[in-house]
């Protein structure tokens, strides 16, 4: 069984840190997947043909989010880094993906994962240790990339989709 999702892979020199992080607490799921903004999952773009379509038909910006440090979830063992769309463009990249899809986008809230409780668990000590990592205070989005996972495999690259470079 094969699943495939929409994902925004971190630029290399930005996500240093969270690899980092994820190589040392969380290597399981460092050797899945690199660090990513998770855009759309397998059930939003089961409709590929229409969703291959409108991300050819994409014409947005490369833009920028902020992050919020890190943060536990999963009764503290996960962890993640909150990320802010103040500028809405993450939601209206989602919009313009899944518009005209069979159900409307559900809201989805940009985060990149550091540790997932399926596969790694934070204690005290081991967050007291990752919050004196420096995070990256902006993540650049440029690219959207079309990914596919044979269950407990490495996730694979499909296809990639540049985003227009900003304008000065």
């Amino acid at each position: 069984m094969t699943r495939k999702q929409l994902t925004l892979f971190l630029d290399e020199i930005e996500s240093e840190p969270i690899e980092w992080i994820r190589r040392t607490y969380n290597p399981i799921q460092y050797d899945l997947i690199k660090s990513h903004i998770t855009l759309c999952r397998e059930d939003e773009i089961e409709d590929l043909t229409h969703i291959l379509i409108n991300l050819e038909e994409i014409d947005i910006q490369q833009f920028e989010l902020k992050t919020e440090g890190v943060k536990r979830f999963s009764n503290g063992k996960g962890v993640f880094i909150p990320v802010l769309d103040e500028e809405h463009n993450f939601r209206e990249l989602r919009r313009l993906i899944l518009k005209h899809a069979e159900y409307p986008p559900r809201e989805h809230k940009a985060h990149v994962t550091i540790m997932h409780p399926r596969n790694s668990t934070c204690n005290d000590d081991i967050f007291s240790e990752i919050v004196k990592v420096k995070i990256p205070k902006i993540l650049s989005i440029k690219k959207i990339s079309l990914i596919e996972q044979e269950i407990g495999k490495e996730w694979r690259i499909l296809s990639e989709f540049s985003l227009k470079k900003k304008e000065i």
